[in-house]
């Protein structure tokens, strides 16, 4: 892999906008004969992957199987996920873990024996059982620095750190559809622009959870690569969607930082001040209802009581298992 100063071409075979888990994929998977360009507006690990702790949901156990797990998706999911989507998706999670792992990715629990069995699985909100594949409480910075690292034996692969894409490039031969051949980028560090010409652009650039005041999200998730696609005449839908992950921790002057969903999963509570559950009223199944549950139902208390935050309490575990 070539850093940016060391690499001064401007055409590329693919240039794959975002550099956290799915460009760094993407990149891995590509022919070693194609010239690949990886953009990144900050530094390399500075994407929403490598702040993830809690772990990859997989079907991966003897006890699991694709159905269970595309059954309790959907159900998560208010019936307004695309089922097609989910099948594709859940039947290639065991092929992606072992993908991760010859990659290597050492998953918590794995022997060097094993693959996908053996690991140790998380419980999460919106699961029937334990399907969470993780690498103690840093899975996202692990796989995000184990797939960096197999870049950098690739030649073909050059990274452009600090550099923002300030639009698409797309030109019509017959005024109606459009095609794109590269980007204008702004370089940070002397606020210079440049063209780069690809015969493929990709746009790996995640979501667009900033543009909330509070959310887990680092402050890249802002929605420009969508914004860029729009413009470029891609079709753009379900913006409405934007997940909230229900628990961060609480500072009044501090920036908040997310508290793994799998504390709930191993048995924390959601108290009030007055140390009262409440997250049984919303829902069945209490702590381990799915996320926007569990975050409506946190916004519903703190608003009815006038609460600055509310509480998870994981005060009854013995310390050891803390720990």
């Amino acid at each position: 892999m070539y850093l940016e100063n060391n690499n001064k071409r401007n055409y590329y075979d693919v240039l794959i906008v975002g550099s956290g888990a799915a460009g760094l994929a993407l990149a891995l998977k590509l022919p070693a004969n194609l010239q690949i360009a990886i953009l990144s507006k900050n530094t390399l690990s500075e994407s929403s992957t490598y702040y993830a702790q809690g772990g990859i949901a997989a079907p991966v156990a003897y006890t699991d199987s694709v159905k269970q797990h595309a059954q309790d998706t959907i159900s998560a999911g208010a019936g307004l996920c695309n089922e097609e989507t989910v099948q594709h998706v859940i039947e290639s999670g065991r092929a992606s873990i072992e993908w991760l792992i010859q990659q290597g990715v050492n998953f918590t629990g794995r022997t060097s024996k094993s693959k996908t069995h053996g690991l140790h699985l998380n419980q999460e909100g919106g699961h029937s059982q334990r399907r969470i594949v993780h690498v103690a409480d840093t899975t996202g910075k692990t796989l995000h620095t184990t797939l960096l690292n197999q870049l950098m034996r690739k030649k073909n692969v050059t990274c452009l750190d600090n550099c923002m894409v300030v639009d698409l490039i797309s030109k019509s031969n017959d005024g109606v559809s459009k095609k794109c051949i590269g980007a204008y980028i702004r370089r940070s560090k002397n606020a210079t622009i440049e063209t780069i010409s690809a015969k493929c652009t990709v746009l790996a650039t995640g979501g667009a959870s900033k543009v909330y005041l509070y959310t887990s999200n680092p402050d890249s998730s802002s929605g420009d690569g969508i914004a860029m696609g729009w413009r470029a005449g891609c079709r753009v839908a379900n913006m409405e969607f934007i997940q909230f992950h229900p628990t961060c921790l609480y500072h009044s002057s501090e920036k908040s930082f997310l508290i793994s969903e799998a504390v709930r999963g191993e048995g924390a509570k959601l108290v009030l001040n007055d140390g009262n559950e409440f997250l049984h009223k919303f829902d069945s199944r209490g702590v381990l209802a799915p996320r926007d549950i569990v975050a409506r139902a946190i916004d519903h208390e703190m608003k009815r009581l006038g609460l600055e935050c509310v509480y998870l309490d994981v005060s009854h575990k013995k310390r050891k298992f803390i720990l």
